[in-house]
């Protein structure tokens, strides 16, 4: 008769102090729990698709439930509760996390305590404070683990409207130059937050205390965003003001999601077969962004939607100003089927450039090692293939 899956952890060399305070579910997998993994007295672990790799702590300062995660090595899970999310070598969560499917934080990226995330992509080093809520967003930016992007505490990205409708992904830094960690770092200033979608340039810094609600795409700006004038005036809920925006931000976030998959796949994939553990994280992370994508083109496809209603309201102002939004919305609206047809297949561009990227690594050099020395002409021809993905996707939407 097989032992139970706890003392099968226990003899591969799973350090487990209290084994009656663990459970693990029946689906699984003993041999994806590395041998000097730590699940701590609290901890919840299921899910078929689970990996916890090597040194990866689960439960350090309260219960933890992982579910259908996928660790690299040393990933620290104080506490909370995570779900078909990967977290890459070095990767933290402070206590009381609440981490939903869909998320992917690279090497040594952290949050402080009571930190939500949904559908959120944290490149190498990005830091959040605590008591953050940072759903539907993408952050990178920085060097190193002392010169990297932050998120101050007490922070929101706004991801949902009055028009009831999630077409708000937030785009911090970008994935074109993002990947290669030569970037000067964003600084969100804590107790504020981000109305998306919006884009925000690296080296950006915005002032504490405040909500941003514009594109900053100039790089290396200290914003202080502006107060809205109090007061109230009617407000019909179906009527869109101008669309254009809000379609190039979303089309700016799926091409970024596309480049980066691509970069998994064709660059960093050769890194990340070293052991069973990395492989494992390998596949969770594409999947995570075929997750993401399919949620950024649904609910595209949901603003698309609203378009009959707004145009409808707008359809009796006689100002210039309305007739303006009703034009660009119906162009939209018109527009839409050939872009969502569009939207279902990756664009064609030319995979060589990248693939000879990730044939150039030197053999058992490490990966941010191996980013942080290539060569100027490396990181053009990086940026311009990964570019070329971004704005195939983006030209998509012909104003």
């Amino acid at each position: 008769m097989p032992l139970p899956l706890i003392q099968q952890l226990i003899q591969r060399g799973v350090s487990i102090p209290d084994p009656a305070a663990v459970y693990v579910g029946s689906d699984v997998k003993p041999e994806r729990i590395a041998k000097s993994a730590t699940l701590h007295p609290g901890s919840r672990i299921e899910g078929a698709a689970t990996s916890i790799g090597p040194g990866s702590v689960i439960g350090s300062e309260g219960p933890a439930v992982v579910r259908n995660c996928q660790l690299g090595h040393k990933v620290t899970l104080a506490s909370g509760f995570f779900d078909g999310s990967v977290f890459l070598d070095g990767a933290s969560m402070g206590g009381n996390a609440h981490v939903r499917p869909g998320c992917l934080l690279e090497e040594q990226a952290s949050g402080a305590h009571a930190v939500g995330l949904k559908q959120t992509v944290l490149m190498s080093y990005v830091t959040l404070g605590s008591l953050v809520n940072f759903c539907d967003c993408l952050m990178s930016g920085g060097t190193s683990r002392k010169n990297h992007s932050e998120v101050g505490s007490s922070y929101i990205h706004f991801n949902f409207t009055p028009h009831q409708d999630k077409a708000t992904p937030s785009l911090i830094g970008d994935v074109v130059r993002g990947v290669l960690l030569n970037q000067p770092p964003v600084f969100l200033g804590g107790q504020g937050g981000l109305v998306g979608p919006v884009r925000v340039a690296f080296g950006t810094v915005v002032a504490a205390g405040s909500v941003l609600r514009h594109d900053v795409t100039e790089p290396n700006r200290l914003v202080v965003p502006p107060v809205p004038a109090p007061g109230h005036r009617a407000y019909p809920q179906e009527a869109y003001g101008p669309v254009h925006r809000l379609i190039v931000n979303n089309l700016w976030y799926i091409g970024s999601i596309r480049a980066l998959a691509r970069w998994y796949d064709t660059v960093r994939r050769p890194f990340m077969s070293a052991d069973a553990y990395a492989a494992a994280c390998i596949t969770g992370a594409l999947a995570v962004l075929d997750t993401i994508l399919d949620e950024r083109i649904k609910r595209l496809a949901e603003l698309a939607g609203k378009m009959d209603a707004s145009i409808a309201a707008l359809s009796h102002a006689t100002d210039d100003k309305s007739r303006g939004y009703r034009r660009e919305q119906e162009a939209f609206r018109a527009a839409w089927p050939a872009m969502a047809a569009a939207l279902k297949n990756n664009p064609a561009v030319d995979a060589a450039p990248l693939a000879s990227l990730a044939a150039s690594r030197p053999a058992g050099v490490a990966y941010l090692d191996w980013i942080t020395s290539l060569h100027p002409d490396q990181q053009a021809l990086a940026s311009v293939a990964l570019d070329e993905i971004v704005h195939a996707t983006v030209s998509l939407w012909k104003a």
